[in-house]
């Protein structure tokens, strides 16, 4: 008898703070799949990747959503992994060590690759 195989969502976040509401949908999103026992990652790309920078996400606040920096503590404890995109980080002098603690730095072959492990894929 075959294993089933495991849900699996990937998110891309493209906004960041400029966008709040943007910026915290992706979390919301992704802890409701944690919460269904769907294995989630979330790929923070362009703008977003300043919302896994150290200080920062702690002060993104959305009309009617939980604060940013709940939402991404509940992600973390339910163990949805957080990738960012390296070259992104890059251009905007982040360095790794300036991340949040589970953010992985990666380039788009590793993007690539969690698509095609994917069941499903959603982009903000």
């Amino acid at each position: 008898m075959s294993e089933e195989k495991k849900e699996k969502l990937v998110i891309f976040g493209t906004h960041g703070p400029e966008d709040p509401e943007r910026a915290c949908l992706p979390f919301v999103m992704g802890n409701a799949a944690l919460v269904l026992e769907v294995e989630v990652t979330i790929m923070l790309q362009g703008a977003s990747v300043y919302i896994a920078k150290k200080g920062c996400f702690e002060h993104v606040f959305a009309a009617g959503l939980p604060p940013l920096k709940d939402l991404i503590q509940s992600f973390i404890e339910q163990g949805g992994t957080l990738l960012i995109c390296t070259p992104c980080i890059q251009e905007r002098n982040i360095t790794p060590d300036m991340l949040v603690d589970i953010a992985q730095p990666v380039k788009a072959a590793r993007a690539v690759m969690e698509i095609l492990e994917a069941t499903n894929v959603m982009t903000y």
